[in-house]
């Protein structure tokens, strides 16, 4: 599991990016995040969405699934992606759950409602603009007549004004949430599958804010209230002939997993054994432990406990990862490349950010020949995973030990640029280009991240 730090500019689907509708130029708001990448849990959500999306009519339009290192329960769409907390995936019990918070993000894209909700912010702003105007014409009005009262109404017409456009806004998204919580039970149906999760998670949201104590305006909020929710949705969800229908034993294991995953990298290993307190001794319980006895710095132990887990699931791919991951941390290299090669034989498709982590193993034996083999792994990794801003470091790294300037300074560039740091990416690509032949393929790439201009 890997986390990158990165500044983006996202349009976030949540109504806090436009609560200050009379002062906010547009609907983007500047947000620093922390995207986890990990093989196994964006395989396992992968397969979570696919048939969501297919239903949804959006499985050829590119949806992309983001990890955001975040403790809260939520999910928000942004153009064509959707970002799921990490504390969204631990707190989900089962698959279902998960997949239904994704059919309701799918629910918005497919609905187009970001593209409306913009046009909605528009007409709020310029609600609230024209109320702003008319109360300054009247306060000043009012300073001119030395009427205290023309002035003070004159300030309550721009208040007034802004807080209805507010309002109005909030009150527009509530209702394309609804909307988006009756298309979910649809594509959930559409593919069989129960729309009890939904129900869950609502559950779980309300009963979250009855133990906080919070007394909620319902005119304040851009969600509908959760004991809405559920009474909106329980009748439609148990009409449904896959209502009880559970997820498969082996689809739920695999869930556990991911949760044990993220709670030992997250919060250690007590929030593992917290999580399956319930069965300490399950595979999920003891993988969780592996990874934090790893991650505590006890790589022979932590081996151990991996290896007890292969033997009872040898095809695993992602235990062959953690177990490169250990060898690499106990300075054994071609072990763990050994160990990476098994886990890219097992995993479905070839997974880029598994082919970076055996070019990074290979690399780490610092013998010529494996230094060789590790650029070409870690570039065909990232050609599959581009964005994968780390890899890009090792990449940089098996080029200098070759003696290739350029094509580390280049990689060097593009860790910058994916990171968003533009500026250094173009120090470092300007440097790269001065040793390449002009019209090369290294020498066009260094020249569009000299030339990149940040939108907006």
């Amino acid at each position: 599991m890997v986390y990158t730090t990165v500044t983006r500019t996202i349009s976030l689907f949540l109504v806090a990016a436009y609560l200050t509708v009379a002062s906010t130029p547009s609907a983007f708001a500047q947000s620093r995040v922390t995207v986890v990448r990990d093989a196994e849990i964006e395989a396992l959500i992968s397969e979570y969405a696919q048939p969501i999306l297919k239903a949804a009519g959006l499985s050829r339009s590119g949806i992309d699934i983001v990890l955001v290192n975040n403790r809260s329960f939520n999910a928000f769409v942004d153009g064509r992606r959707i970002f799921i907390h990490t504390g969204a995936l631990t707190d989900a019990e089962t698959p279902n759950e998960v997949i239904g918070v994704l059919a309701h993000e799918a629910g918005h894209i497919a609905g187009g409602h970001q593209e409306r909700l913009r046009q909605q912010l528009q007409r709020a702003q310029t609600m609230a603009i024209v109320s702003a105007l008319i109360g300054i014409g009247a306060g000043v009005a009012g300073a001119a007549s030395d009427s205290r009262g023309l002035a003070t109404a004159g300030m309550g017409m721009a208040a007034g004004g802004a807080e209805m456009a507010r309002r109005s806004l909030l009150g527009y998204q509530r209702s394309e949430e609804a909307t988006a919580d009756r298309t979910a039970i649809d594509y959930l149906n559409r593919t069989g599958q129960s729309a009890n999760g939904m129900l869950k998670t609502f559950e779980r949201l309300a009963g979250g804010m009855a133990l906080a104590g919070v007394n909620v305006d319902p005119y304040q909020i851009s969600h509908p209230m959760p004991r809405e929710r559920i009474a909106n949705l329980e009748e439609l969800a148990r009409k449904s002939r896959y209502f009880d229908r559970k997820d498969p034993p082996q689809l739920q294991l695999r869930h556990d997993m991911m949760r044990a995953k993220i709670a030992a990298y997250m919060e250690g290993g007590q929030a593992v054994q917290r999580l399956f307190r319930g069965n300490p001794r399950g595979i999920p319980a003891r993988y969780g432990d592996a990874i934090a006895t790893y991650l505590n710095g006890n790589p022979r132990t932590a081996l151990q406990k991996v290896d007890a887990l292969i033997a009872e699931m040898p095809r695993n791919a992602y235990l062959q990862e953690l177990r490169g991951d250990i060898l690499i941390k106990a300075s054994r290299a071609e072990e763990a490349a050994n160990a990476y090669a098994r886990a890219l034989s097992l995993a479905p498709g070839t997974p880029g950010l598994l082919q970076v982590g055996y070019g990074q193993a290979l690399l780490a034996t610092g013998k010529p020949d494996l230094v060789k083999k590790a650029a070409s792994e870690l570039q065909t990794g990232l050609s599959r995973e581009p964005e994968f801003a780390n890899g890009y470091r090792y990449l940089a790294q098996a080029y200098g030990q070759l003696g290739d300037i350029a094509a580390a300074e280049l990689a060097t560039a593009e860790g910058h640029f994916h990171l968003g740091r533009y500026q250094d990416a173009k120090i470092f690509a300007t440097r790269a280009q001065k040793r390449m032949k002009r019209g090369t393929p290294g020498w066009l790439r260094a020249q569009d991240i000299i030339q990149y201009r940040k939108p907006g």
